[in-house]
């Protein structure tokens, strides 16, 4: 598709061409594995489904065009992902990590693939200098969350992408917490890019998937052959699940930004509340950053209790339009405590979370009924 439209058209109709034999005009599920073929090792493009599937195939075209890249690889979960990017590296190569990113990330980088060779080092990559001191000769990559997963720090995408380009590395940016309807990290620098598209990517908490985003033709023939080597593909309802959620993922961001704009800010204003995380906020430290980045704030916001832990607790049992729940991104509200549920993993390592902290995910819902669920919540405290 052209790239010439704007956002709110491309998530509309990007990969979405009409089924060529029926006029269908939704991309259909094809849900089949394996494909009939006219004469030995000859086929229409298709073989196997494991290599590769039209509804994945639309699903892809559609990331692709999303993100301003060039190329993109389905998943079956953003951990597939990011641990198919990792793949890329060969044991004694080292990467630069963020020090606030979601627990699972953590958990592969510190548990899974270091034991097999590959080295980390985990800063603060809102720290330009922290992330050039942390660069070795062998530095392959930097890893960034961006908004961070749950502190919610902003890192200068494009400035750190000049760094690593300086020392020969790849900038890879986890892109969940933004999406591409309000940040394109190929557009500022970086290398890869990678989605848990379970979050407003899918948008309604009916599907796990994941994504890579790539402009480099080679990166790219690399990651798929990877991606049919090692096989962690998503299913074809999945990937029309995420089609479908695509289509409105324009109309649902600007509502989850201007939601979590107003929930902010009646918690900035709250009495039981010490902080509030939000790169909307003035208060927040790279505020102007975000600004400059991303076309608007997000719907995640990370908050702080007073009473510390068990107000925390209070809170998230309270609370009856936000669902307590993991994940983020649906169009319904949630609420979790980090440190005991999503980043766990975390607990016992220089990345622990404040136990009081409090992370919600803003739905769509009317802001009123929203705000009036916390004002209840928080009565309880």
């Amino acid at each position: 598709m052209n790239s010439h439209y704007e956002f709110e058209t491309i998530a509309v109709h990007a990969g979405m061409e009409p089924d060529p034999t029926t006029g269908a005009v939704m991309v259909p599920i094809y849900q089949t594995s394996t494909y009939a073929q006219p004469d030995v090792a000859q086929h229409k493009g298709y073989d196997y489904s494991r290599t590769d599937n039209p509804t994945r195939t639309a699903l892809q075209t559609a990331l692709a065009t999303l993100e301003g890249g060039q190329h993109a690889l389905a998943f079956a979960s953003g951990m597939a992902a990011i641990d198919t990017v990792m793949r890329l590296l060969r044991p004694g190569d080292h990467v630069v990590s963020g020090n606030d990113v979601y627990g699972g990330t953590f958990r592969l980088f510190d548990k899974v693939l270091q034991p097999y060779g590959l080295a980390f080092s985990f800063v603060d990559t809102t720290d330009i200098t922290a992330v050039t001191n942390a660069i070795r000769p062998e530095t392959k990559l930097i890893w960034l969350e961006t908004p961070t997963n749950p502190m919610l720090r902003i890192s200068d995408i494009e400035a750190i992408a000049a760094i690593a380009h300086q020392h020969g590395a790849w900038l890879g940016v986890d892109n969940t917490f933004a999406s591409p309807a309000l940040q394109r990290p190929l557009a500022l620098g970086a290398d890869i890019v990678v989605h848990s598209t379970t979050k407003y990517i899918g948008g309604h908490s009916d599907v796990v998937g994941g994504a890579v985003v790539v402009n480099d033709t080679a990166v790219y023939s690399q990651l798929k052959f990877l991606q049919n080597a090692v096989g962690a593909v998503p299913a074809p309802l999945d990937c029309f699940l995420v089609l479908r959620g695509i289509k409105t993922l324009s109309l649902r961001m600007a509502t989850h930004c201007r939601n979590a704009n107003r929930v902010a800010q009646f918690l900035a204003d709250h009495p039981a509340v010490a902080e509030v995380i939000f790169p909307g906020l003035e208060s927040h430290r790279q505020h102007v950053l975000a600004q400059k980045q991303m076309r608007g704030p997000g719907g995640m916001i990370s908050f702080i209790m007073r009473g510390g832990e068990a107000a925390a607790r209070v809170v998230a049992r309270q609370t009856k339009l936000f669902t307590l729940a993991e994940s983020l991104g649906g169009i319904e509200s949630l609420i979790e405590l980090p440190a005991p549920m999503t980043h766990a993993s975390v607990a016992d390592s220089p990345l622990a979370i404040d136990p009081g902290l409090v992370r919600i995910s803003v739905g769509i819902e009317n802001v009123n009924d929203l705000i009036a669920d916390l004002q209840q919540a928080l009565h309880e405290v």
